[in-house]
């Protein structure tokens, strides 16, 4: 069976966002050299594979991991080796092959669209999250973004304590921080603050904020824990069902990425098959995010 074509909206990168890419290439040539030996472990001359490699977002990997182990167990002798390496990175494995599958957590840009086909497995929410000990429980989206750009700096300007701010953002090359620029920022809005301390993955900026009471980071719905808290964005809750409801508007795609022009093989048809199934779709929602809408699965049976 092989994918419909899935229609995601294009993103142009502006000017201002041009270094950041280049910095996320440094990461990708190198997860290219590793992926590309992984992927000819995988395929060395064998014509019906037994491995496959799915790559990119490391909001999306804990997601893949799970249905990987699920998949695995119904699948014996197969494997699915799934690596976070960042979406921009997974992105650049997929599109010569390194990477049988790519993951990324922001939409394609142009030029990717050119050669990448998205299939969207969930959608997904950016929560905005602080310490469970601070009094502010609710933000407008224009607080959040004045916030993140570093003009506003204490906790006493949004109704809370006289302490500075500790922004927590990611890295350059994440697809959470390139769907935040677009959600938060704006396209043409003010860049994010460069005083801001830079995570590498949700964990991370969720342990930050764990362990600093003035913290404010962003993670994804699905791996909010007790430890930390979401706000609510102009009085809405962060939640699947306001997801849903289309009521919460920091939403954005889950995406697995496949080549273009050619047929992914039976293994990763069929890992595709079962994420975009009943029983893939049903263990996405369990784990917080919202299941693909239908017109976005034509992959269903």
């Amino acid at each position: 069976m092989r994918p419909g074509k899935i229609n995601t909206p294009a993103l142009t990168p502006g000017p201002g966002r041009l270094a950041r890419r280049r910095s996320a290439l440094i990461g990708g040539a190198l997860a290219l050299l590793f992926l590309g030996a992984l992927a000819g472990c995988s395929r060395g001359g064998n014509s019906t594979a037994t491995q496959i490699t799915v790559a990119g977002s490391t909001s999306v990997t804990p997601f893949a991991e799970q249905l990987a182990e699920e998949f695995m167990r119904q699948h014996r002798g197969q494997q699915v080796n799934i690596q976070g390496i960042g979406s921009s990175a997974g992105i650049q494995a997929t599109q010569p092959g390194a990477a049988d599958i790519g993951m990324s957590s922001r939409a394609l840009q142009t030029d990717e669209l050119a050669e990448l086909e998205p299939i969207v497995i969930a959608l997904d929410a950016l929560a905005v999250i602080v310490h469970p000990d601070n009094p502010v429980e609710n933000l407008t989206l224009e607080q959040v973004r004045r916030v993140f750009a570093g003009e506003i700096a204490n906790w006493r300007e949004l109704g809370g304590p006289d302490a500075p701010i500790t922004l927590v953002n990611r890295e350059a090359g994440s697809g959470t921080r390139g769907a935040f620029e677009e959600l938060v920022m704006g396209k043409g809005g003010p860049p994010l603050s460069y005083r801001a301390i830079r995570q590498g993955s949700n964990g991370s900026v969720r342990a930050v904020v764990e362990g600093d009471p003035v913290a404010i980071g962003y993670i994804s719905l699905g791996v909010v824990s007790p430890q930390v808290r979401a706000l609510r964005i102009d009085g809405v809750e962060a939640s699947a069902a306001n997801v849903s409801a289309g009521r919460y508007k920091l939403v954005r795609p889950f995406l697995f990425v496949t080549r273009r022009g050619g047929t992914p093989g039976p293994l990763a048809t069929a890992y595709l098959e079962y994420v975009l199934g009943e029983e893939g779709q049903r263990s996405l929602a369990q784990a917080g995010l919202v299941p693909a809408p239908r017109k976005e699965t034509r992959w269903k049976r």
